[in-house]
């Protein structure tokens, strides 16, 4: 049978009480700290006013800490000194007030929304990419690092108040959005331990808003809410939207009752969390962005060109102002934003516009809070509001989201007396409504959301009085409440206090089936924290030695699948989660054999989820890990690499690709290299071009496997250099191809059997197809090899004196160009290299190679690379003006201009309309193909043949670029 062990603790719960128990609100916008101080339990929970500074050398101690990050210019570091500044890498910062009002001024020196970016599947969330599109000379943060700064500086004022109770001694409950994914939980883990900060716990924000309510009404809740009642959490903030459901009940006789209940044994309440809703990356960010469009609308109507990306950055931070000016109590008539001009003349440029009472009800309330009919659900069309980076919730209706959530989870939590009295629409209306979020503390948008919830039942309910409206759970100040509530929490924990019954309210399932999808359930939604399960009736088959793909799902509305029950995959209600692609092996053992094994499921003590593998008899496992970076790698489609979506290919297929590549490679072999893949396309009866991606990569496993054989003439090497990166181009794009790029670099790099030039240059083109799954660092140490070559090629009088061939020379600039994780400073270089080069009589035959190397560095929409590295706007801007005046006629000088010119729709990354234009009339000089002018005038995606441009070759069947 399935076996449900024990609940564990983690070893930081086992250290002895700390005398205080602290919550911190890590907002997205603004963060808070509160504490319960055990030795005084008469005072309650008290609220951490934080120390910061408002201004140079001004500090007060405030409620809330904004959470913002400024990095300060080199003048500022030098007359300024206070012990709130952090130093980091010899650059100095400083987070809260100041940061928040200087980054106003300097938008490109200031992180925030770090909390948004901490659950952006889009990004490597441990990569330094904030601030998104910075000034140059500001040092880079990750997400985590990011968020760990606010949590630093809580500490670091924390300790100076209490320095006898350091609060890495202290149990600390964190809070996070309902509906953060596992890694985003995992990494806010890792911010608090690069805060130093160890002792922690994780508690949902709706539910820590409702303790917040809860420690207010300890003593008289039950007279408040009754059994049967439901309370919706409406929790809107800067950057996310979370809804939460709580059902009021009878216990169970004795059984459970919280222990501060002073009530008949017959009226024993429980509070039971039955369902959260969906990740919502929709809130008062998304609320700025859309005044900010609207505002810059207005300007551009008046004769303004398009903002540059660092008026835009200025316009959405003096939104957000306004915003909170015109939704907040006693709105003025209008609200007047000025912000800077361009070029020298700042002052005397700066524009100006006047927002009045209907813009901001024609965007903010009817544009994100309409009115919408019970049975509307949110539409899937991709959201406009891409150009901060964040993948935003496609529909920005808030209201159908909600209508969307009270409806698919009106039966969760519902006592069978109510299934079977209850119609459809009684299950779905909330009896109250708690609020919480920086967003509602508009009593604007408060009020259309009751209004919008009043509308949906009084009209589809008949048995409701006239004049019904859902009740309201007035609760601390919303900007306080989730600190307040997390401090309550660790003391529930701790026994005291109203516990709610809070079950995982999300269940995981385990692809088991590709065709068709079937999928098993791992864990399931009735879970609680410290559950461990594992699936005994359901032993895997896994291949060790081998790459393995484990497809996880999560639903947040498919709460009652039980442990081990087996179903198809349901795409409407069931959403990927990030891979888990491994390679499990044993010590000293290379053998590829299949094995069978368990999967144990943890839902830990702290909220995060942990899985691994173990054989039947518990000798050997194996913990599997998330795999965060190819979330964001274009060719993969959440769980399932672009690859393995064209298909697998017929076993007999593979076994013949096999058996022919031997007769070339083993021992005993007798088929000429130049003959194979000749016989290889006449035994698969389809071009080469026309191999899937399945099969290719069973073919590098045999190449791999008969490695020797490469030694056997310098034409064997050369044969199985050339069919290995064919095989494995681009790199990525299947399960594991990170794992097989490794091993071949770990096969090849320095190890050639035959040290001619025709290995050599097959090596190249061997690293240049797979560049796009080496690591940042292969790239770099592979850089750091050809540089020296390329320098004393390209650069003129150059110290370096070192003999290349032109062809050598070619193959190594394409492979310097397909190196998109190189840093900034090395593709400027290059691209400087490439300049000079293009002006100089005696490398006109590498032209060609230099202006697709250009092409590749410059590009604005990199094949495979993050965007947030690309080169800088105002470089390509000074490579593209250049290439406009040179006489030159090739057509590696269209794909260069067209890759740095290309539209992309983001202001950061596209040049300015006069460049466009002048682009646009030397395309059409050059009489340029009419997909390569649109590349440049609209935003597109690259056609087979522009793709297979880029890349120097056609991709595989099925592997695409996704943007």
């Amino acid at each position: 049978m399935n076996e449900q062990l024990g609940a564990s603790v983690t070893e930081a719960l086992d250290r002895p009480p700390s005398r205080y128990v602290v919550g911190i609100d890590l907002g997205t916008t603004n963060c808070a700290m509160a504490f319960v101080d055990t030795q005084e339990p008469g005072k309650g929970v008290q609220v951490f006013r934080i120390p910061q500074l408002v201004d140079w050398g001004a500090v007060e101690e405030l409620d809330t800490l904004p959470s913002f990050h400024y990095q300060l210019t080199d003048q500022e570091s030098t007359s300024i000194r206070s012990p709130w500044l952090r130093s980091r890498g010899g650059a100095q910062s400083v987070v809260g007030v100041l940061a928040r009002d200087r980054g106003m001024q300097m938008p490109g020196r200031q992180i925030a929304s770090a909390k948004s970016w901490l659950c952006h599947a889009g990004v490597d969330r441990t990569a330094s990419l904030l601030p998104w599109h910075g000034d140059e000379d500001v040092q880079t943060l990750s997400p985590v690092e990011a968020s760990s700064q606010y949590l630093a500086h809580l500490r670091q004022a924390w300790d100076r108040r209490f320095p006898q109770s350091p609060l890495a001694e202290q149990d600390v409950a964190i809070t996070l959005p309902a509906s953060f994914d596992e890694i985003a939980r995992s990494l806010t883990v890792e911010a608090a331990k690069l805060a130093g900060l160890e002792r922690i716990i994780l508690i949902e924000e709706p539910q820590a808003a409702f303790y917040a309510w809860l420690a207010r009404h300890e003593s008289d809740w039950t007279e408040k809410i009754r059994p049967g009642e439901s309370v919706l959490i409406c929790d809107i903030g800067g950057g996310t939207t979370d809804f939460t459901l709580i059902r009021v009940s009878k216990a169970e006789s004795g059984t459970d009752a919280n222990p501060s209940d002073v009530i008949a044994e017959s009226e024993v309440v429980k509070l039971q969390r039955v369902a959260v809703g969906q990740h919502l990356i929709l809130g008062g960010d998304n609320l700025d962005l859309a005044l900010a469009h609207a505002a810059e609308a207005n300007l551009t109507d008046g004769g303004q060109k398009r903002l540059t990306s660092r008026q835009w950055d200025a316009l959405r931070l003096h939104c957000r102002v306004a915003k909170e000016t015109m939704l907040g109590p006693n709105p003025p008539a209008s609200y007047t934003l000025t912000i800077p001009g361009s070029g020298s003349r700042l002052l005397e440029n700066s524009l100006t516009i006047e927002l009045d009472k209907q813009t901001i009800k024609t965007v903010l309330l009817d544009g994100f809070f309409p009115k919408v009919q019970l049975t509307d659900r949110p539409a899937t069309a991709t959201s406009g509001f891409q150009e901060f980076g964040l993948p935003y919730a496609s529909d920005p209706a808030i209201s159908r989201h909600l209508a969307s959530f009270l409806w698919d989870h009106r039966w969760d939590g519902r006592s069978p007396t109510e299934r079977s009295s209850f119609t459809d629409v009684q299950a779905a209306r909330p009896d109250w409504i708690l609020f919480n979020g920086g967003v509602l503390e508009s009593s604007q948008i408060r009020q259309r959301i009751v209004d919008q919830v009043i509308a949906w039942f009084r009209t589809e309910d008949p048995s409701l009085p006239d004049g019904w409206k859902p009740g309201m759970l007035e609760g601390n100040r919303l900007d306080l409440a989730v600190a307040i509530g997390a401090a309550y929490y660790g003391m529930v924990r701790r026994g005291v206090g109203v516990r709610i019954d809070a079950t995982l309210a999300r269940s995981y399932y385990l692809m088991i089936q590709q065709d068709p999808p079937e999928v098993l359930c791992i864990v399931p939604g009735k879970a609680i924290p410290g559950d461990q399960f594992l699936l005994q009736e359901r032993p895997l088959e896994l291949l060790l030695n081998s790459p393995i793909q484990l497809p996880l799902f999560v639903s947040s509305t498919r709460l009652v699948d039980e442990i081990g029950s087996v179903g198809p995959l349901d795409v409407e209600q069931m959403s990927s989660v990030a891979a888990i692609r491994t390679v499990l092996e044993l010590p000293k053992s290379r053998r590829r054999e299949s094995i069978q094994v368990l999967l144990h499921a943890e839902l830990t003590e702290i909220g995060t989820l942990h899985l691994k593998c173990l054989t039947p008899d518990h000798q050997h496992q194996w913990r599997l890990e998330f795999d965060v970076r190819s979330s964001f790698l274009p060719g993969q489609a959440g769980n399932l690499g672009v690859g393995e979506l064209d298909g697998i290919v017929d076993e007999s297929l593979i076994e013949t690709a096999r058996s022919i590549i031997a007769e070339t490679f083993s021992p005993l072999g007798s088929l000429p290299p130049k003959e194979l893949i000749g016989k290889l396309e006449q035994a698969l009866t389809v071009p080469r071009a026309d191999w899937k991606p399945s099969l290719l990569r069973e073919m590098w496993r045999e190449l791999i496997e008969l490695d020797e054989g490469r030694k056997r003439s310098p034409a064997h090497e050369a044969r199985w250099l050339n069919l290995v990166g064919y095989c494995l181009r681009p790199g990525y794009g299947m399960a594991a191809d990170d794992w097989r790029v490794a091993t071949t670099w770990r096969k090849v790099q320095g190890k050639l059997a035959f040290a001619n030039a025709t290995s050599a240059a097959e090596t190249i083109i061997l690293w240049r197809r797979i560049a796009g799954g080496f690591t940042a660092g292969q790239q770099r140490a592979l850089y750091q090899d050809l540089q020296p070559r390329l320098r004393s090629t390209l650069v003129p009088h150059s110290k370096a004196s070192i003999s290349t061939s032109t062809n050598e020379t070619m193959e190594l600039l394409r492979l310097a160009g397909s190196l998109e994780l190189l840093r900034t400073n090395d593709r400027l270089e290059l691209g400087a290299w490439c300049l000079q080069g293009l002006k100089r009589a005696k490398l006109v035959p590498l032209q060609g190679a230099m202006l697709w190397t250009l092409g590749r560095l410059g590009t604005r929409a990199p094949a495979y690379g993050p965007i947030h590295q690309l080169v800088p706007l105002d470089a390509v801007t000074r490579w593209i003006t250049t290439l406009l005046e040179l006489d030159i006629h090739r057509s590696e000088m269209q794909f260069a201009v067209v890759q740095m010119a290309r539209k992309t729709g983001d202001r950061y990354r596209d040049i300015d309309e006069s460049l466009r234009n002048q682009v646009l009339i030397w395309l059409a000089q050059q009489q340029a193909a009419d997909s390569q002018i649109s590349l440049v005038r609209e935003v597109h995606s690259l056609s087979d043949q522009q793709q297979t441009e880029m890349f120097g070759e056609s991709l595989p069947l099925g592997l695409r670029m996704a943007r």
